[in-house]
């Protein structure tokens, strides 16, 4: 029986994690993150519960990388933490995730193996052959997995692109070669599946940054994803056509250049980068800026930039900024609030919703259209995507001529099963999402994340009694201590209420009652509630402290 069992990426954009598994061998494609939303207050990343592959350790041979985006290797060093098997992908992916390795300092026990497109990889009874796809980043693979079963053809993430370079094109004829031979399943990215027609090329992307930045007669700042390393390699060569040095800024983008130069994908003539500290020698029109923060990202460095803190680069008249990237769900506010700083310092900004500037990763509707024609799988199944994606994805093969019993829509944690029988969905194991909080994995849950809405929302009001034990008479207290509850001169009648609702709870309760201490907290922290609901409606978190002695 074979099973593929979505651990994250299907449900959600980001979290992408699979496992593959016949008998007692099992294979995991890719690893990822996903960015916190906004009720998630205080939480830096979030990964995916991998309580199954613990459950199973012993069964799994290696993690297969599709491609190096943090939404399928950013939960990999904490993968790694726990078992220790071996890594699998392209030059370009395992030069970024042994970065990544070193700051966790996992390098020395991992063993990084490098599969290039076209080269199979073995793991008994599994046959994988890495498929070159392109994407808005470089090295990216797609996979066709040889099973006791039938192929399994997963694209990763793909777009279909026509780039004079083949090499950095979808390799449409091995996809096709398979299906010719016949393939048992597609699981095929979902991402931009409502969005009609093709991707745009490269090529016009690149005619439309040259316009601009041949026409800035000032600085330019460029600010785009630092793993978009064919937009970065496009951006150079449009500023040694203008005569312009070119300056990267931005940790990760320095990382990945770093990667991407040594592997050879970024390519210039002699004395076309410039380190930062040279900014000065130069006049404005002689530079062109390469930067992160496009997504308004806190503390990257074209937030710096606009909020004046920036060490070498401050934002002035005749700047301009753009950004040659899409608008991440969620992050539109954080990118609104960054556009608005840069413009009260004099900066234009050219973003991609007022120019075609940038061209996304991921495959539109008619590309899916090409992916199910070129593979003619006998089963589909949607992955990567928020659940509306999937289904309408699940729908488009539906038109596609699949029957609709053979178009699986599954979920996270949900088990779908290939035998003699066929294909479905059967039985599901645990999955879920792991907060990551500073250096603290998986302490922060729903009850914390409640407590952090009520302390945004409310405000705190600690509670400060010292009782007799044995007359229960209160020696201290009650005293209040507030923060964001302000009890100021217009409101301070509320302290000696509050206190007075206190102490009739402290008077009800006799002296010699078992847990007595617990019993007044809990309904001192409900009538202080309604109490502060009624009198001025705002809801604090209630913190009691009661000492009896």
């Amino acid at each position: 029986m074979l099973k593929i069992i979505p651990l994250g990426g299907l449900g959600e954009i980001g979290l992408n994690m699979m496992v593959i598994e016949y008998d007692d061998v099992m294979f995991i494609i890719d690893a990822g993150l996903m960015f916190p939303e906004d009720y998630m207050l205080g939480v830096d990343m979030v990964i995916p519960a991998m309580d199954y592959i613990r459950e199973n350790r012993d069964k799994v041979q290696g993690i297969i990388l599709t491609h190096a985006h943090e939404d399928h290797i950013g939960a990999l060093p904490y993968l790694l933490k726990e078992i220790r098997i071996p890594v699998y992908g392209t030059a370009f992916t395992l030069g970024i995730v042994r970065n990544k390795l070193i700051e966790f300092d996992l390098n020395k026990y991992i063993d990084l193996d490098l599969v290039n497109p076209g080269e199979t990889l073995s793991i008994d009874p599994f046959e994988i052959e890495f498929i070159r796809v392109s994407h808005s980043t470089i090295d990216g693979v797609g996979l066709a997995i040889k099973t006791p079963e039938g192929v399994i053809v997963h694209t990763g993430d793909f777009r279909i692109s026509h780039n004079a370079d083949k090499m950095k094109n979808t390799d449409i004829s091995s996809f096709a070669r398979f299906g010719d031979a016949g393939v048992l399943a597609l699981l095929s990215d979902s991402t931009n599946v409502e969005v009609k027609g093709y991707t745009m090329s490269e090529q016009e992307v690149a005619k439309n940054l040259e316009k601009v930045i041949a026409a800035v007669d000032g600085r330019v700042i460029v600010a785009l994803f630092a793993s978009n390393v064919f937009r970065i390699q496009q951006v150079i060569d449009i500023a040694v056509r203008n005569q312009r040095k070119v300056i990267f800024n931005g940790r990760s983008m320095e990382q990945i250049v770093r990667v991407a130069t040594e592997l050879g994908h970024i390519q210039c003539p002699p004395n076309t980068i410039l380190d930062i500290k040279q900014i000065g020698a130069y006049r404005d029109d002689e530079v062109v800026i390469i930067t992160t923060g496009s997504q308004g990202e806190p503390m990257s460095a074209l937030v710096r930039m606009a909020s004046g803190v920036h060490k070498h680069i401050k934002i002035k008249k005749g700047d301009t900024v753009i950004l040659s990237s899409k608008y991440i769900p969620g992050n539109e506010k954080a990118i609104a609030n960054i556009i608005n700083k840069l413009y009260r310092r004099g900066a234009e900004v050219v973003s991609s919703k007022v120019a075609q500037i940038h061209a996304s990763g991921h495959a539109h509707q008619e590309e899916l259209k090409l992916m199910l024609n070129l593979t003619k799988p006998q089963y589909f199944i949607p992955i990567h995507g928020e659940y509306r994606h999937l289904v309408v994805h699940a729908r488009l093969a539906e038109k596609m001529g699949l029957p609709r019993e053979n178009v699986l829509v599954a979920e996270d944690g949900k088990v779908i099963v290939f035998d003699k029988d066929g294909g479905r969905i059967e039985g599901s194991v645990h999955t879920g999402r792991i907060f990551v909080d500073g250096k603290g994995i998986g302490d922060v849950g729903r009850s914390v994340l409640k407590e952090r809405r009520e302390l945004s929302e409310g405000g705190l009001v600690v509670v400060t009694m010292i009782i007799d034990e044995e007359t229960g008479v209160v020696l201290y207290g009650p005293e209040l201590i507030s923060k964001g509850f302000v009890f100021d001169s217009a409101t301070g009648y509320l302290v000696d209420d509050a206190q007075c609702v206190i102490l009739e709870i402290v008077e009800e309760m006799e002296a010699g009652i078992e847990s007595r201490v617990e019993l007044i907290r809990k309904k001192m922290q409900k009538a202080l509630k309604q109490y502060f609901a009624f009198a001025i409606n705002r809801r604090p978190l209630i913190v009691p402290i009661i000492i009896e002695v």
